[in-house]
């Protein structure tokens, strides 16, 4: 091929995707790999970020072999990944301890500190958020009280798919629409909020500078060149958090459409042109990936996590199943589900395994099997699991919509 392509990687919770395209969209390869995540503790969840460049490595390197793409036809690397999970370098830039991921809900003390220290009205202002677990402040308070040795030793504050790029480009950025989750950003301005960094205590020099989205944050360095294959010099842009990121993929870029998602989280966004957020901070403001954008975001943590559990912890004759007839486990699972009538026949799932962001906005919330008769089957038990993700989904959708805001579209995106 001697037409230009380019490189999508997206560092997610389970691992990291890959797709080279044509400019005009068109997909030649895609592929993942996966990697562990560990849970240490109760409501601790965290990853080793060399598995993710591992995996990056891998993937990289099986799109450009299944698709005989040259090195020198990728003319440029754009990079998405998950927001707010916190990566500490020190002064020679590694790692200081396994990444803090945005599932950990350890930060509840932190998190009363904020909201009750610095006060909703001050955090409106300056943020355009409150402090919930997910946000990564939150994670660098915790460091602070519980690992002063290494709060200590602290020398650069980044974001994974961040750290993926300072791998691949020696560079170290953030684009607008990660930073906007670590409740350190000015939304409005789409800068660092000094006001914030000097009430948090945070020094402003441990932050990376921040580009828009489609600025380019640096190249492909020789040592990266040399490990992963691509050509030294290749252009890598600012990317972004990845719910931004899914948002321009579905084309969810101007007013009226929403993108309903579901990958390990599920999420409704809707795109606003003007950074008007909700003055009850139900749901989020962030920057879009689109220069001079925001959108408004509903967040359940476990939607495709929560079914993925529910897989693990009693999927295990679906699964047998499955691999029997050379199918997938989760087609399996929902084929008995379709079975079942709307609604369970009563039974309901509150899907808060890992707490909640919205609405409910509490690390406290627990997840729940509700109304089960001796009628309920697996079925009902597996169509419930379902049921209860688009409900708390629906939640989301309800408050934006309350603020005013028009549905024209909602455009489907995710995994599972």
């Amino acid at each position: 091929m001697s037409e230009s392509l380019l490189l999508g990687l997206d560092v997610g919770t389970t691992g990291v995707k890959g797709l080279i395209i044509k400019v005009n969209g068109e997909v030649v390869a895609t592929t993942n790999e996966d990697y562990p995540l560990s849970t240490p503790k109760p409501n601790w969840a965290e990853q080793d970020p060399e598995d993710w460049w591992n995996a990056t490595l891998r993937v990289v390197r099986k799109l450009t072999g299944s698709s005989g793409v040259a090195a020198k036809n990728i003319g440029g690397v754009g990079i998405s990944g998950q927001m707010h999970s916190l990566v500490l370098l020190d002064r020679n830039f590694e790692v200081l301890r396994p990444a803090i991921l945005w599932c950990d809900t350890r930060t509840d003390r932190e998190c009363r500190w904020l909201n009750e220290t610095i006060g909703l009205e001050r955090l409106r202002a300056t943020v355009a958020n409150r402090a919930l677990e997910g946000f990564t402040l939150p994670k660098i308070l915790w460091v602070r009280s519980h690992e002063p040795a290494i709060y200590e030793r602290i020398h650069k504050v980044m974001l994974p798919k961040d750290y993926i790029r300072f791998r691949m480009t020696g560079e170290i950025f953030t684009d607008v629409s990660d930073a906007a989750g670590t409740l350190l950003l000015d939304v409005r301005k789409r800068v660092w909020s000094e006001p914030m960094l000097s009430a948090a205590g945070i020094p402003a020099e441990w932050l990376p500078p921040v580009l828009e989205s489609t600025q380019i944050g640096g190249r492909i360095s020789a040592a990266a060149a040399g490990e992963s294959g691509l050509a030294t010099g290749t252009p890598v842009v600012g990317g972004g958090g990845d719910n931004a990121c899914a948002a321009v993929g579905a084309g969810v870029v101007k007013n009226g459409r929403f993108l309903a998602s579901i990958g390990t989280s599920g999420v409704v966004l809707a795109h606003i042109d003007t950074m008007e957020g909700d003055p009850g901070m139900r749901v989020h403001t962030f920057c879009h990936s689109v220069p001079r954008c925001w959108y408004l975001i509903g967040v359940v943590l476990m939607a495709g996590g929560a079914f993925r559990w529910y897989k693990d912890t009693f999927g295990q004759p679906e699964s047998l199943a499955a691999r029997g007839n050379g199918t997938d486990v989760y087609e399996e699972l929902t084929e008995e589900a379709s079975r079942v009538p709307a609604g369970s026949e009563g039974l309901f799932f509150q899907p808060y395994l890992a707490g909640e962001r919205t609405p409910h906005q509490s690390a406290a919330v627990r997840a729940g099997f509700i109304g089960a008769t001796l009628r309920h089957t697996k079925g009902h038990f597996t169509r419930a699991v379902l049921e209860g993700i688009t409900y708390a989904m629906h939640d989301s959708l309800e408050i934006i919509r309350s603020l005013g805001r028009p549905v024209d579209q909602i455009r489907l995106s995710g995994g599972g």
